[in-house]
């Protein structure tokens, strides 16, 4: 047995502490990912944060906010990299595309396919550009090709590439063409307001999702950049997004928000500690009043009581709409677990119709789904002739479309 000497705080130490941490979660599986992550000095890449902060297994770092302080680069948490790389299934000497850049996660890549593979890495953001550059170069990796550009025309000299890792948050997917065969693409793609990094994997003309993960990223800029609709109420304090449907009232919303709520329960009973994010991709299925309630946690004035404050499930129309809530249920006997109940609110004229058809949604996903593994993803050309699925629906998009299918 030995003992770790290096000082607690030390990068060294902090960059071992987080791989260990992601080898036990599970995120990291396979020794080539350990060592690219073991050998990359993470925060090299994110010098305006604490070496602690840089090291958090499970934190983004921000690295750059537009004039309305939203982020619009940052580096990913570690857990999320990893489980994309491991996804991906890098092997040495592949040719390897990074759609949004930043310099460390090319620069594991650079580790895992070695210096006989090939690392192409675009950013619209010049910004973004030079300090990958720069970074790259000074920790070792000169050899990544660091691109600005539009990832929608990306550079397919280099290609065809064996992998495609896209790290920002796209609405579309335009790269399946620059795929060599047997090749996969990682994707965190948007649909109807939510993000799931999928692996896509070739199978014909179209690409089969494989793995999905709820995660968040920084969204896409230039041509493919796709535009949710926004209403912020309460001076800021909650905020609606809806992708597509009517068009938002946000003086209506906002009235309705300041009056008092219809309430009904559900019935429906989670664990605290348990996910429930399949609801929300029930809810996109079935109903295209499907949005998401947010709320400033900063915020001293809580208008809303959502059951979370970020990503909360809601239906959306013009001036009314109504929104997931809970309330602390009986503990489990036998765990002693907290256990919370599924409730609605509803706002406005409509809201409490809504409400009760949010509520149904629920119950449907309760009895039907709440148990099942989830949908299945299904990526095919724009032009393809999709058949329509049983249970699920078809998310037209620009260069393809998704289909989110329940089986």
């Amino acid at each position: 047995m030995t003992t770790d000497t290096r000082p607690l705080e030390s990068p060294e130490r902090l960059r071992a502490d987080m791989v260990a941490t992601l080898i036990e979660r599970g995120s990291i599986q396979s020794p080539e990912v350990e060592a690219a992550f073991a050998a990359v000095p993470r925060e090299r890449f994110a010098p305006e944060a604490a070496p602690s902060a840089a090291y958090s297994a499970m934190d983004v770092v921000i690295t750059k906010r537009n004039a309305e302080g939203k982020a619009t680069s940052s580096i990913s948490a570690p857990w999320l990299q990893a489980e994309m790389l491991e996804a991906a299934q890098l092997t040495r000497g592949a040719r390897v595309l990074e759609i949004g850049s930043g310099g460390y996660n090319a620069a594991l890549i650079a580790e895992i396919v070695g210096p006989e593979g090939l690392v192409v890495t675009v950013d619209i953001d010049p910004f973004v550009t030079e300090r990958a550059s720069r970074f790259l170069t000074s920790t070792g990796y000169p050899h990544v090709k660091v691109v600005l550009g539009d990832a929608e025309h990306a550079v397919g000299e280099f290609g065809p590439y064996d992998a495609v890792l896209v790290t920002v948050g796209a609405w579309d997917c335009p790269w399946g063409h620059l795929l060599a065969p047997g090749g996969r693409m990682v994707v965190p793609l948007r649909f109807h307001g939510l993000t799931r990094s999928i692996t896509f994997v070739r199978d014909g003309d179209r690409f089969v999702g494989l793995d999905p993960t709820v995660c968040g990223f920084v969204p896409i800029q230039g041509a493919g950049e796709h535009q949710e609709q926004v209403a912020a109420l309460g001076d800021g304090a909650v905020t609606l997004t809806l992708d597509g449907g009517p068009v938002l009232d946000a003086t209506a919303l906002d009235l309705a928000l300041a009056d008092d709520p219809a309430e009904l329960w559900t019935g429906v009973v989670v664990a605290g500690d348990e996910p429930f994010d399949t609801l929300h991709q029930w809810l996109a299925t079935v109903d295209t009043t499907f949005g998401l309630i947010w709320q400033d946690p900063g915020r001293d004035s809580k208008p809303a009581k959502p059951a979370v404050h970020w990503s909360c499930p809601a239906l959306i129309t013009s001036g009314s709409f109504a929104y997931l809530i809970k309330r602390e249920a009986p503990r489990d006997a036998k765990t002693d677990k907290v256990h919370h109940e599924f409730g609605i609110h509803g706002h406005g004229r409509h809201g409490a119709e809504l409400a009760h058809r949010l509520a149904a949604h629920i119950q449907t996903w309760e009895r039907d789904w709440r148990h099942h593994p989830g949908p299945q993803f299904t990526l095919y050309p724009a032009d393809a002739a999709v058949p329509a699925p049983a249970i699920g629906r078809i998310f037209p998009k620009r260069h393809t479309q998704l289909v989110m299918a329940w089986t």
